[in-house]
């Protein structure tokens, strides 16, 4: 079973860019995506609806703003996209499906930069990751789980071209990568470093000037963890930076069922 995750900056703009040969030409079973930015009622029934698929969609409250999606070749037993907080909640990043025992969680993490870029929502995106974190572990006990997104924060050095000059930024501060920390000290496993141990130069963003995408200056925001038991059927965990259509490039996992 192939399972991917992908941050399109925009589905209705990611479509016109051909996310739907994208969708169908990967092969996959479980697609997940980050930062759709749109309605139901503003997405044409190709995307809602194409043929093969299942596809379920958790809004944010306020329009063309954050927002998660599913793509599903089976339909789940079970979906939640609330996470009991209603500050979480209306920006629309979390959703949860199961499938038999297993769990995918699918996430839209917060920056934490803020609008002034004072680290000002920092203490938000760190209450968002609790909260993930509280339904995880509760998942687990039920069976395999995946946490699949745009984390938003670069756990490591090597996992960012420039370290040294994002110390103090959003998205490499080190309460943000401690939560990552204590989730490895948990047992969550990073699949994708786990099987690629030591390698730089792979990211999943990069900034959408000055050449960065070509120079490969990114950073690897854009996650799959698992839990012991789900990282246990895991083949291969894999990197797609020759994807276009985003800022972000998609990341999966091959695994089996």
């Amino acid at each position: 079973m192939r399972i991917i995750s992908w941050n399109v900056n925009g589905l209705r703009a990611c479509v016109k860019k051909g996310f739907l040969d994208v969708l169908n030409g990967l092969d996959a079973e479980i697609f997940a995506l980050q930062e759709v930015r749109a309605f139901e009622h503003q997405l044409d029934a190709d995307v809602l609806a194409p043929e093969g698929w299942h596809f379920s969609l958790s809004s944010a409250e306020r329009p063309g703003y954050s927002g998660v999606g599913l793509y599903s070749r089976s339909a789940p037993d079970h979906q939640e996209t609330s996470l009991g907080d209603a500050g979480l909640d209306a920006e629309g990043r979390y959703q949860a499906v199961r499938f038999g025992r297993m769990t995918i969680i699918n996430a839209y993490f917060p920056k934490g930069s803020g609008n002034a870029r004072d680290n000002s929502r920092v203490p938000y995106k760190l209450g968002f990751y609790d909260a993930v974190f509280a339904r995880m572990e509760q998942a687990r006990q039920r069976g395999p789980v995946l946490v699949m997104g745009d984390y938003n924060t670069a756990h490591h050095e090597i996992d960012l071209a420039r370290p040294r000059t994002n110390q103090k930024s959003s998205g490499f501060l080190p309460e943000e990568r401690a939560v990552l920390d204590r989730w490895v000290q948990a047992g969550w496993k990073d699949t994708f470093r786990v099987r690629h141990p030591g390698e730089p130069g792979h990211y999943t963003w990069w900034r959408q000037w000055g050449n960065a995408r070509r120079d490969n200056v990114g950073w690897r925001i854009d996650y799959i963890f698992a839990s012991p038991s789900a990282n246990q059927r895991i083949d291969e965990a894999f990197i797609l930076p020759d994807i276009q259509g985003s800022d972000h490039c998609p990341v999966g996992v091959d695994m089996d069922i």
